[in-house]
């Protein structure tokens, strides 16, 4: 008995913490019923494997609610830290069980990869044969990163301002909430972002099936496409379609819509209709993607290649890579020494902040360049006073800490997995861009293996978790994650 009072001070604790996992694992369920409807239809064994996830994840949540039912809701700033960080690793954990528990059956290690990958949107992959896999099982990889792409939408403008970190928090300053001018409370922009996914989910999808598409393949990769996440039900991804230019050209605008800021569409559809042409991250996107697309397709067509195919598949494929979707319609890794390089400098950018893409995000190299002005202004005038604006917002000092304390530790988690990687045998160029593409979350990597003709099957199981870590890492913006092993953070 002398235990039961701490015990109870224990569960009063993290009792918020599980009553939000408990309803993230029943609608984590409620989707999983979904493929397991599809393979009841036709008669496929692995409706088994469906069935008894659905069953583990629905005694998971009704053990979480009993436990804490009585318990108020109440989440502290640290709570919400730690809620952040075990949503995703349990979501990520149980979404793995039908790949476990069905065919294929693939190992622990393999499982919960395909399942990180999808949930953090990344599209790295270590499954092959695509095409042999249950309808099902196709559609759960592709929910899996749709579910994926909508949590981050949703976490990057409610949860992570708050705490403090991500890109949104550029937008939160101390007199005004930029996101409530939008809408007056977080669970309104929570419910218009929703139907704005839907709605682009489902153009996406038709358009995909009118083009030519076979109705699961325009389902599943309208999904992908918005979630930026880059599973396709093809071992060659997007290649499938590499003789149909229509469809990677709508393919392109999707990417494209899903690396936009949802809350600008919000804004758009309120009566804002030039909230996407004004705002700074757009036009730093568009002009970034019009450079590199025009440089490289005049690279490509004085190589010999045909101006519209070169047209078509370096705009689908940097748009991919930009955005962190990770499709592919070519070995662009094989296009020569200039597109390797330009590739493996595009995995770092990513699309806009409050998007469903991965990467530094290009506000963060905007506001990196507006440093570096300042700094060679006050070099010439070391008494000047300059004020840096974004968006026709002062950058205060909170803003650009975040910003250089993010980019630090970016490239210190990449320069740290490359090291790790490397001690387990793999090469140079596998080491580095797998670390890179899995903290960037962007899918394939470069060179023979990881590249974009490749996957990730061949790497031992010790690399896998690394890599596991990284996209999760790099999905949760690094600061959420590393703040938790922290003394001073369990001391509160």
């Amino acid at each position: 008995m002398p235990y039961a009072p701490r015990v109870t001070e224990t569960l009063r604790r993290w009792a918020p913490i599980l009553k939000v996992l408990a309803v993230l694992w029943l609608v984590l369920a409620i989707f999983m019923t979904v493929p397991l409807l599809v393979l009841i239809i036709e008669e496929d064994p692995d409706a088994g494997a469906f069935a008894l996830s659905v069953g583990i994840v629905l005694a998971a949540t009704c053990l979480s609610w009993l436990l804490t039912w009585r318990i108020p809701l109440s989440l502290k700033p640290w709570q919400m830290f730690v809620l952040t960080t075990t949503s995703w690793v349990s979501i990520s954990s149980f979404a793995s069980l039908p790949l476990a528990l069905g065919a294929p059956q693939l190992s622990l290690t393999n499982a919960v990869f395909e399942s990180v990958s999808a949930i953090t949107t990344t599209g790295s992959t270590i499954l092959v044969d695509i095409e042999s896999l249950s309808d099902g099982l196709k559609l759960w990889r592709g929910i899996m990163q749709w579910l994926g792409g909508i949590g981050i939408i949703v976490m990057g403008i409610a949860i992570l301002p708050f705490l403090k970190v991500g890109g949104m928090r550029l937008f939160h300053t101390e007199s005004s909430d930029w996101s409530d001018k939008v809408m007056p409370r977080t669970g309104g922009i929570a419910k218009a972002t929703l139907g704005i996914y839907c709605s682009f989910t489902s153009l996406a999808a038709a358009a995909y099936y009118l083009g030519g598409m076979p109705p699961l393949d325009a389902i599943v990769h309208a999904m992908t496409s918005m979630a930026t996440g880059g599973f396709a039900n093809s071992d060659a991804s997007f290649g499938a379609y590499a003789e149909q230019p229509h469809i990677l050209w709508m393919a392109s605008f999707f990417m494209l819509c899903g690396g936009l800021p949802f809350v600008l569409y919000i804004r758009f559809l309120r009566g804002s209709r030039m909230a996407l042409v004004r705002d700074q991250q757009v036009q730093g996107l568009v002009l970034l993607l019009l450079v590199v697309i025009l440089t490289l397709t005049a690279w490509r067509i004085s190589q010999g290649t045909p101006a519209f195919a070169s047209l078509t598949h370096v705009t689908f494929n940097v748009i991919s890579v930009v955005t962190t979707t990770g499709y592919a319609s070519d070995d662009y890794s094989a296009w020569g020494a200039t597109a390797f390089v330009a590739f493996f400098y595009l995995t770092f950018v990513g699309g806009c902040s409050g998007s469903t893409s991965g990467g530094m995000k290009i506000f963060r190299f905007q506001v990196a360049m507006l440093l570096l002005r300042d700094q060679l202004r006050y070099l010439i005038h070391a008494s000047g006073v300059f004020v840096s604006r974004y968006n026709q917002q002062a950058l205060t000092d909170d803003i650009t800490r975040g910003v250089v304390a993010f980019s630090f530790f970016f490239f210190l988690t990449i320069a740290g997995l490359a090291l790790g990687l490397s001690l387990m045998g793999l090469d140079f160029t596998t080491s580095l861009s797998g670390a890179a593409t899995a903290v960037a979350n962007v899918g394939p990597g470069l060179g023979e293996t990881i590249g974009p003709a490749g996957n990730f099957a061949p790497l031992p199981d010790a690399a896998k978790w690394l890599l596991c870590v990284g996209m999760l890492m790099g999905r949760l913006e690094i600061l959420t994650v590393l703040v938790l092993l922290t003394p001073m953070f369990w001391r509160q």
